[in-house]
């Protein structure tokens, strides 16, 4: 079992239908309002989510717990880091 059955996230962010760098720039104002160490999914459409989103996570130490691609949808479990 992946965190995607296992967890329940604190907020979603729906992405479908944007295009980079909409997804990204939406992602980074939903993270800002997560409280430390939340859970958000994400679900995107563009394809370039793929290299982004990680890339965000890596960048400003989040943690991706799991994405995954699903009837051409992308998905995305982000850990909000804490700032302790």
């Amino acid at each position: 079992m992946g965190v995607s059955t296992e967890m329940t996230t604190d907020d979603i962010l729906d992405a479908s239908g944007l295009h980079c760098p909409e997804p990204v720039m939406m992602l980074h104002n939903k993270v800002r309002d997560l409280a430390d160490g939340g859970l958000l999914k994400v679900i995107a459409t563009d394809p370039s989510t793929q290299r982004d989103i990680p890339k965000f996570c890596m960048f400003l130490g989040h943690e991706l717990l799991e994405q995954k691609a699903e009837k051409g949808s992308y998905l995305y479990w982000i850990r909000k880091k804490s700032n302790q």
